[in-house]
């Protein structure tokens, strides 16, 4: 399941870059695309603005296949409070425009599964797929706008994998 999980954030965090270079974030003084991986991340009280969270909150295994079929869940949840040039009121703009980069992230759905525990990473046997995202609805707080997209990603388990 690493595999697979490694797999769809590295490939969206790759298609980031191309779709929209100028969204990075800093963490721990490096800067690096607006993407990551909550659970691989030490704990933070206030979640990033304007940056794309993925958090994994499902796995199911369908046995009755040749190879196990993974069905991970994966939530993806991001915010925004607008622009200082204008006072926020942007919040909306900017948020439809990280739904358009998501759409254009998950495009197309599906990618060679890779093992990065190797150096260089190494191509799998198989793929990973997934479906579109199911968007929830726009959840303004305070000063802030945040959506979640939750989305099914699908995955062969390989013989000896983990």
């Amino acid at each position: 399941m690493q595999n697979a999980k490694d797999t769809f954030y590295i490939t969206l965090r790759d298609r980031l870059t191309t779709v929209n270079p100028a969204r990075t974030m800093s963490l721990r003084s490096v800067t690096r695309p607006g993407i990551l991986v909550e659970e691989a991340e030490s704990p933070v009280p206030l979640m990033p603005m304007d940056v794309f969270v993925l958090r994994w909150t499902n796995v199911s295994v369908e046995s009755q296949f040749a190879l196990p079929l993974v069905q991970m869940t994966c939530e993806i949840q991001y915010s925004t409070v607008g622009t200082q040039a204008l006072g926020g009121l942007d919040r909306g703009r900017l948020l439809e425009a990280m739904d358009a980069e998501l759409l254009q992230m998950l495009s197309p759905a599906s990618t060679q599964k890779m093992n990065y525990t190797t150096t260089p990473a190494t191509a799998m046997q198989t793929s990973i797929f997934w479906d579109q995202p199911e968007f929830g609805p726009m959840a303004p707080l305070r000063d802030q706008v945040s959506r979640a997209a939750t989305l099914t990603v699908w995955s062969w388990q390989e013989v000896g994998e983990k």
